[in-house]
């Protein structure tokens, strides 16, 4: 029996179709947030402004590739992120393709140079209402997710 048979739950689908919807969710969403100015990236830079206005970020991106995976210090890192997201509601996400979000998101506008991607936050703009369809998508694929005890779901970018 599984944990989702016993608690009458029906597992998120597990199909090709599921997660290439959520990989072109996620890859509309950087580039529209980013297109609006609504994209910060980077461990420090994501800490900061969750701590000065944890009520404004939309959604969150944690991204590692392989040999990220030992590292301690970002692996800690990601615990108090995810943390603080569980516990402001924030549905956020692991991809694990750094290269992939760095050909979508690109350097850093200022300086040109290559850009912290472990942590991408999505914020709301000042508008009223941004309501982007990428995002409710994702909303949704968090939520079900959730439903099945994946409190932190991985995402695969598309090609």
């Amino acid at each position: 029996m599984t944990l989702e048979e016993s608690h009458g739950q029906e597992p998120v689908p597990a199909g090709h179709d599921w997660m290439q919807g959520a990989g072109k969710a996620l890859h509309k969403l950087l580039v529209s947030a980013q297109r609006r100015g609504c994209l910060t990236a980077g461990v420090y830079e994501s800490a900061k402004l969750m701590n000065v206005d944890p009520d404004n970020v939309a959604f969150c991106v944690l991204a590692a590739d392989e040999e990220d995976e030992g590292d301690i210090a970002l692996q800690i890192h990601f615990t108090l992120i995810q943390a603080f997201c569980c516990e402001n509601d924030i549905d956020i996400v692991r991809v694990n393709d750094v290269a992939k979000l760095a050909a979508i998101v690109g350097p850093s506008e200022e300086s040109g140079e290559p850009r912290d991607l472990h942590c991408i936050l999505i914020t709301n703009p000042n508008e009223d209402g941004w309501k982007d369809p990428a995002l409710e998508t994702l909303n949704s694929f968090c939520e079900e997710s959730r439903n099945v005890n994946d409190w932190v779901p991985t995402i695969t970018l598309p090609e």
